[in-house]
Order: structure tokens, then sequence, then C-alpha cells
């Protein structure tokens, strides 16, 4: 069995930061020493960081590939090879990509990138092609009336390891301030009256369609070793009646309110790294390193940024007065359990040889090499 020697390197541990050396072989650590090796053949890791390969539990990266421009489509084949590249060249080694099912009216090429993403995502990792494992986060619109229909297909897919319930409505979650609604769709050149109608359509189609396509999926769900999240919770009474439903994670807390609910409903939060990366949400929500501060944070997601999660965990060492180890572990340990992967998200001996070199630069992480299953990718 080849073994690839990784020596004179800092390696982050679940409790500490060990300087010494790893052994990878079989695709899984098999040796983890308090000392250098200087055996021929050895990676030298030059006092480089060495870390678990990060895991993403949602990305819409795949999205911006697909449309660089507005109205340019790109192929999609090419664009899911482009994302998995950029997860890749980020650290991340496990990537959930977040496919939405159902429509609003909102982004109607959603669902085409959706079905072809899902073909792409078979083909490529069949052949072999894809740097990053890749699993499927299903984001189910729940006002959509064709959300069923979408996800039905998809629902016992086998990379299907995490599911969303999302409500995307103006009035509550992310657009709880109508007025923010409002203004989007004056510039985009709607009147007044077409405004209120269109307000009208969506507050219509959350009656009829929101709690029968949330029974859908819970239903579809149960029993079954698939993580189920909450999304864009606001405020303390949707928390508890996500929880009552037996949701364990909430997604991206819109606000304090939100986040502390989850958190005295023990269940466990996901936050933004874009958020804490640029200092604040790019909606008006809450800051995600109010929510650190708050000890209200188990794991980071990239959200649209895969380079953001491994910045994100650094800047929490100082923001959320963390150690390494500790911050580390929100973009790899802790997703890694949320969603049940128990093969990966740590460097330990019998666990899966996915690591990430990492270099700070004046306070930034440079990522220097990426290793899956302890072969090279990026």
């Amino acid at each position: 069995m080849n073994e690839t020697l990784f020596t004179n390197a800092r390696l982050v541990l679940a409790d500490r930061v060990l300087a010494g050396s790893l052994v990878a072989a079989g695709g899984l650590v098999t040796r983890i020493d308090a000392a250098d090796n200087a055996a021929a053949g050895a990676i030298d890791i030059e006092g480089d960081l060495l870390i678990p390969g990060i895991i993403d539990l949602h990305t819409d990266n795949l999205e911006r590939q697909v449309q660089p421009r507005i109205n340019a489509r790109w192929p999609s084949r090419s664009a899911m090879v482009a994302h998995d590249a950029q997860c890749a060249g980020a650290g991340v080694t496990t990537v959930f990509d977040s496919f939405c099912v159902g429509d609003l009216g909102f982004e109607e090429d959603r669902k085409r990138t959706f079905v072809e993403g899902v073909i792409d995502l078979d083909a490529l990792s069949a052949a072999g092609l894809l740097k990053s494992d890749h699993l499927i986060h299903l984001r189910c619109e729940l006002p959509a009336p064709d959300m069923e229909a979408l996800f039905d297909p998809y629902a016992e897919h086998p990379r299907v390891a995490l599911v969303s319930l999302m409500d995307h409505s103006p009035g509550v979650g992310q657009w709880g301030d109508v007025s923010q609604f409002r203004a989007i769709l004056r510039r985009d050149g709607l009147t007044e009256p077409e405004i209120d109608a269109r307000l009208e359509h969506h507050r219509e189609g959350r009656l009829r369609w929101r709690d029968r396509n949330k029974r859908v999926v819970l239903d579809r769900m149960r029993g079954r070793p698939v993580a189920v999240a909450s999304h864009d919770d606001r405020t303390a009474g949707e928390v508890a009646e996500n929880a009552a439903d037996g949701i364990r994670i909430a997604e991206f807390p819109v606000s304090m309110e939100a986040a502390l609910a989850a958190r005295a409903h023990g269940m466990e939060i996901i936050a933004g790294a874009p958020n804490i990366v640029r200092g604040g949400s790019h909606s008006g929500n809450v800051s995600a390193a109010d929510l650190l501060r708050a000890g209200a944070v188990d794991a980071f997601a990239s959200d649209y940024v895969p380079a953001s999660l491994l910045e994100a965990a650094i800047m929490a060492t100082t923001i959320g007065a963390i150690t390494l180890p500790q911050a580390i572990a929100l973009v790899t340990d802790r997703p890694a359990r949320m969603a049940g992967l128990s093969d990966r998200g740590r460097i330990a001996v019998g666990l899966s040889a996915d690591l990430v070199r990492v270099r700070l630069h004046e306070g930034m992480p440079i990522v220097r090499g990426v290793w899956r299953h302890g072969r090279r990718v990026a």
C-alpha cells in the first residue's frame, strides 16, 4: 500500500496544534507523530498549518458559474467543473451543492440549474473527474406551487445529505422588511399597483402551499439518515414551530432573537461565512460576528463564496476569542457531525486523509495544497 508522508507540519488536531508529521495510506490517516520525519519522498509542509478538509454545508456557487453575467448562461457541465475547481482550491473537500427546489418567480432558471446540475454531478462523479466530494442539499421553497413535483424525484437520491425548509415570501425570514422587497421591485420597474398585486400573490401562495409542502418534506425525510434544517428564521415563534417538528438545525437565522431561541431549543446553528469576512450581512440581517460572540454559532457555510470559509474560521479566533482548533472545527468537524459524516472532519487515525495546507500571510490564510483521501487535488 502506497504511503504519503507529510512532515514539518503544524497539525491542527481536535484539541491542539501539534508540530510533527502525518502518514496517509489507502485514503486514510494511518499515523500521527510529534516529530518530523525526513524519509525520502516526504512532503515538506515547511511549518505551515495542516488542517482537515473543509466541509461546506451550503453553497450556491454553482449558480454563479452557470450565470456569470445577466443573460449569459454558461454550459451546465462546464460550470460544474469550474465550481468544483473553485471549491477544491479553497480547501473545501466536501461540498453540499445547494439546489433550489421550487420557484417563487424570482429566478426561473434555478429549476434548470437544479435538474442539469444533478445530472452533471452524477456523471462527473461516476467518471472520477471531480476534485471534491459533492453531496446534495435540497433547499425546499415551501410556498412554491411546484415544490413537491420538483422535490419528489430527488428525495431519495443517494447523494442527498441535507434538506432545508425555506420561505422567501415577503414579510418573513430574509424578507421580513417588506419595504426592502418593494424597493427591489421598484428598481425592476414595477408600478405601485403591480407591486401590491405581486405581494398579494405571494401572500395567497404562502397560505395555500407553505404548510402542505412542509408536511410533504418532513414526511418523506422521516426515518431517513438525512439532516433537516430550517432556513432564515426570524422570530422565536418560527424557531419553536420548527423545533416542535423535530428540526434540529437552524441555518442562517436572520435575527439574534431567532438564534438565541434556536440555542434554547437545543438546535445547532449555521452562520454565513461571508457575513464574517465582509463584517456584516449583505441584506441587513444580524451580524454573524455578534452571533459568534453570543455563543450562537456551531458551523459556518459559504453560502456564495467558497473561499470565505477558511478566512472566516481564522477571523473567528479573534472575533470569538476561541482557539485555532475550535475555529477550524467550525468548518470541518462541526459540519461533519451535523450531516452525520463520521469518516471525516478531523485529523485522526482511521479517518479520511482529507487535508489542507494553509499558510497565514499577514493574518490571511492562503491555501497551498489540498488532498482528498490522501491524493492531491489542488
